[in-house]
């Protein structure tokens, strides 16, 4: 800068404060600073030519030219700039990408089981269910068939699965990009889950060693170990693998176990259109299984026979074959009432055995031949009679006498309901509870022969009544119990206390809550029909308590025993006494009393007919020295039956299933009956008993709720014989003997 320069060249000093050298200090036009041309380059500054230093020359303009060409240099300079910046940071997301993705497959492999010990898992365990001769009554747990080699399929079988699952089965390593992109697309297409990527190899890997949560890292694990199948098996082997472990529904895995499931025969068998059925169920075998959905099961079907058709596995004639008339045969659902066995031995194996963890027989006490009775007895029996008594379901439990369950059936069909109504309902028993009550009767000193009233009774407002609303005064606990007069039930069960009633019940085998209340004499309380049963057995085998119970052992499929039933040890439950006196009477049940249509030739037989409130259940309990067996009948919903009494639909059942049962059976008698003891005693007091009111018809129920009632009773039936004279026991003598 220049600070008041003469052109004599001589420097003159500046001498602050004075007027004169103020005026000398200027800036010049050299002195100031030349306009930038560019904002955005640095300033340099220009060297001064000689000429320049003198200030009345002026100062030279810059060329446009240079101007314009330094601006191109610098916009190609920046562009350079910017390229190399979208280079560096591309390479750094890159790299941080690739930590990511390298840090979710470690933290991925970490929660799988080290690769080193991964191998094909054993096969779901089968458990088989036979009978008391040995032979299969059922199957349950993950049915699996044997394994098939693929050499022996035929070709068109493994060629389904290809075409609807995974069409590059072949051509890819484990995951297919390919089908990833089609089925996302696909599902952006229709807003949702469409289709799926996964090859069968992540399928494979999914059903060996992982859940079926739907979660991402299921997601990832699966595709790690579709890698390492990939590496450690063949095409061929990860195929057949498949093969033999997907899931088809109704508890089968692998295509032998489905192909003997649902079309009863090999899968080296099976048609064009079965295989396309077989293919079809992997998508959704629970909703698709053909025995519970044919017609989606058979559209699937269509869609597979499609699919290869277009992958020319098939011919299009072979197709259109298949679809037009597909040549395929459902097995029906099991409706076969063993499977309510089969779900009861289902619910008691954690108990006896533990987890399940291979594959094991299960040996019970069920007779076959006996269970197709049952069935047949329970399912006929419903079939003609159901409307017009408006009866929906029926129950039957027989067991032998040391509480063996010989069969059980739960309910008239079991592809309808497999609701067990032998063993999980419970229902108000009516007048089968009677023998409770007169057993702790007979436990506190009466006998059959003691005399009760059978008149109107008022307890506070409840009025019992009998069923045909007539009532016969005198009588003794014998006719009370074979005509299931209501008003001495209620009387006894007063007298010895209800809660002695409930100690008896609880005695002898029934495990539900009982009220201790007058109405328990009624069978008001509600039990099962397999406790009341083995409730009755102690009066077939002489008084001594058993447990209903339906295995015996349980051994893997190579024979080791897991499981061995130990002999009841619930000892003495009925004084034999009582048990004669007990059998003594109820067999009047089947002579004379409200169960005369139960009938066994040559076999004695003793038992108790039960009808609850409003005949919303029908119930009958008998038994033999052979089998006890109990029935009832009624409906879901405890809504009424049409008159429906436990001397008329379940004697009938009972009748022809004890009848089948006990052929070519030995005859034996009840344990310590005293009938002959106690019809003396009826002779030497006939006499005695003359005030003993006139019978009145037998009525056929032991419900509490009345029938239009009778206005006379018959007149008794004299006999020449001077045993038989007039009063009950006289008439009581006459029907033992026929007359």
């Amino acid at each position: 800068m220049a600070w008041g320069r003469k052109k004599s060249g001589g420097r003159k000093e500046p001498l602050f404060g004075l007027p004169a050298a103020l005026a000398d200090l200027r800036l010049s036009p050299e002195d100031r600073i030349p306009a930038a041309v560019d904002d955005d380059k640095p300033k340099k500054s220009v060297p001064r030519r000689k000429h320049e230093e003198d200030d009345d020359e002026p100062p030279r303009e810059r060329k446009p030219r240079a101007a314009k060409g330094g601006a191109k240099r610098r916009a190609k300079s920046r562009g350079r700039f910017r390229f190399g910046r979208l280079i560096y940071w591309g390479a750094v997301l890159g790299l941080w990408a690739a930590i990511a993705i390298i840090g979710v497959v470690v933290w991925v492999g970490a929660h799988l089981p080290a690769i080193q010990s991964l191998e094909i898992p054993k096969r779901p365990p089968t458990i088989q269910i036979v009978g008391v001769d040995g032979s299969l009554l059922a199957s349950r747990g993950e049915m699996a068939g044997t394994n098939v080699a693929l050499k022996d399929l035929p070709p068109y079988l493994p060629k389904a699965f290809i075409a609807i699952e995974d069409r590059r089965f072949y051509s890819h390593y484990g995951i297919d990009p390919v089908g990833i992109a089609r089925a996302a697309v696909a599902n952006v297409m229709h807003r949702g889950v469409s289709q799926g990527g996964s090859t069968l190899t992540q399928q494979l890997a999914k059903n060996l060693f992982l859940t079926q949560e739907r979660t991402m890292a299921r997601k990832l694990q699966e595709v790690e170990l579709a890698l390492w199948l990939e590496r450690k098996h063949s095409k061929n082997e990860i195929l057949e693998l498949y093969l033999n472990r997907v899931y088809f529904g109704s508890g089968a895995y692998g295509v032998e176990a489905a192909s003997q499931r649902y079309f009863g025969k090999s899968a080296k068998n099976v048609t064009v259109a079965e295989a396309a059925m077989l293919a079809g169920l992997v998508k959704s075998p629970s909703r698709l299984a053909p025995n519970r959905n044919p017609e989606g099961a058979e559209a699937r079907a269509q869609i597979v026979l499609a699919a290869m058709a277009e992958a020319k596995f098939i011919s299009d004639a072979q197709a259109k074959a298949s679809i037009g008339h597909p040549s395929y045969k459902v097995k029906p659902a099991g409706a076969g009432t063993v499977n309510y066995v089969a779900d009861w031995i289902g619910e008691v194996l954690d108990d006896l055995v533990g987890q399940i963890d291979q594959s094991i027989v299960v040996e019970t006490t069920i007779d076959p031949k006996l269970q197709s009775v049952a069935e047949a007895a329970i399912i006929d029996e419903l079939a003609a009679k159901s409307v017009k008594f408006n009866v929906t379901q029926g129950a039957l439990v027989a067991m032998t006498p040391e509480g063996a369950v010989r069969a059980m059936v739960g309910g008239r069909n079991y592809a309808d309901s497999q609701y067990n109504r032998a063993v999980t309902a419970k229902r108000q028993p009516g007048s089968a509870f009677k023998p409770f009550i007169y057993l702790t009767a007979i436990e506190g000193g009466l006998t059959p022969e003691s005399i009760r009233q059978d008149a109107p009774l008022d307890l506070k407002g409840w009025r019992p009544e009998n069923y045909t609303h007539e009532y016969f005064g005198a009588v003794t606990l014998t006719q009370a119990l074979a005509m299931s007069l209501n008003t001495v039930a209620v009387r006894v069960g007063l007298e010895v206390g209800p809660k002695n009633v409930v100690r008896t019940a609880h005695r002898l085998g029934i495990s539900s809550k009982l009220e201790a209340n007058p109405s328990i004499a009624l069978g008001t309380s509600e039990v099962s029909v397999i406790e009341l049963v083995g409730a009755y057995a102690p009066f077939a085998n002489g008084g001594l308590g058993v447990s209903p119970h339906v295995v015996t052992k349980i051994r893997t499929s190579e024979g080791k025993l897991l499981y061995a039933r130990q002999p009841d040890r619930l000892g003495q439950v009925i004084e034999p006494r009582h048990v004669a006196m007990m059998n003594t009477m109820m067999q009047e049940t089947l002579l004379s009393g409200t169960a005369r249509k139960a009938e066994i030739p040559g076999w004695m037989a003793a038992g108790k007919t039960g009808t609850s409130q409003d005949f919303r259940d029908a119930w009958f309990i008998g038994y033999t020295a052979n089998l006890v067996t109990g029935v009832w009948l009624g409906n879901d919903d405890n809504s009424p039956t049409k008159k429906a009494t436990g001397g008329g639909l379940p004697v009938e059942v009972w009748t022809r299933f004890m009848r089948s049962a006990h052929q070519g059976v030995a005859v034996a008698g009840l344990p310590n009956s005293q009938r002959g003891g106690f019809m003396s005693n009826l002779f030497q007091t006939a006499s005695q008993t003359s005030a003993a009111p006139q019978p009145a018809p037998v009525p056929q129920g032991g419900g509490y709720r009345p029938a239009p009632a009778r206005t006379s009773a018959p007149p008794p039936n004299p006999s020449a014989r001077p045993e038989a004279a007039a009063g009950l026991d006289g008439w009581l003598v006459d029907r033992l003997f026929g007359r």
